[in-house]
């Protein structure tokens, strides 16, 4: 719990960046998980005492790291919830990927069915009962001599495991992802996954403010990475 880090702390919402390992929120009694942490830590501030209000906006899968808002009140919760679903916030990912893309940018649309019973989620076809559509788009930063290749990834959808199940179905599939290629030349390890650079409108003012952080997996580390500074194109990007 000691890597967590709050990026930003306003009276209306918290970015935090969440390492790997850690559950969003967890239904096991007596684990730990980032929610509450975030709770506790809020409580013990002075004037705290009560139990605050923090909303979960969005979520990252347990092995997953990275960068994640919280609301802390319920009208910047309907407000922050509300430009998630119009696709005004902006989430770009880091993926270390077993085989570089056939071409450096590219477009993945796919219908994806979600089995809650073994919570893992497919590629369906098209009018298939329960099946939503899933888009992303992806460019290519860097490639390794063994084949693996960096790619930085933007949603445009947030389907369960999406960025896992559409670059496995793709032939990309993620370093360390046990569950979606288990046969895979890289599965032992932490999962090459990092959800890298957050955009949102501010729920005050309505500035667009930018959140980038890089990523701390091993995985990363054969790739030259730099937080770009530029607030309006690549968040982050391979040299």
């Amino acid at each position: 719990m000691n890597q967590i880090r709050i990026e930003r702390k306003e009276k209306d919402f918290l970015v935090v960046y969440k390492p790997a390992g850690i559950a969003v929120q967890s239904a096991r009694i007596g684990e730990m998980d980032l929610h509450h942490w975030l709770l506790g830590k809020l409580a013990d501030e002075p004037g705290g005492g009560r139990i605050p209000c923090l909303s979960v906006i969005h979520r990252l899968d347990q092995p997953v790291e990275g960068l994640l808002v919280f609301a802390r009140n319920k009208k910047t919760a309907g407000i922050l919830s509300a430009q998630l679903q119009q696709q005004k916030m902006i989430k770009e990912y880091l993926a270390v990927v077993e085989k570089a893309p056939p071409r450096e940018t590219g477009r993945l649309t796919d219908m994806l069915l979600k089995d809650s019973r073994t919570n893992c989620s497919r590629v369906a076809e098209a009018g298939t009962a329960g099946a939503r559509q899933a888009v992303l788009e992806y460019r290519c930063l860097g490639r390794q001599p063994s084949g693996q290749a960096l790619l930085k990834i933007r949603l445009l959808t947030g389907r369960h495991h999406q960025i896992r199940v559409q670059l496995a179905h793709a032939g990309m599939p993620i370093a360390g992802d046990r569950k979606y290629n288990p046969k895979g030349q890289n599965t032992e390890g932490e999962l090459g996954l990092c959800a890298a650079a957050l955009s949102f409108l501010h729920p005050v003012t309505g500035e667009r403010l930018w959140f980038r952080t890089k990523p701390q997996g091993k995985r990363f580390l054969s790739f030259d990475l730099k937080l770009d500074e530029r607030t309006d194109s690549c968040i982050i990007k391979g040299t």
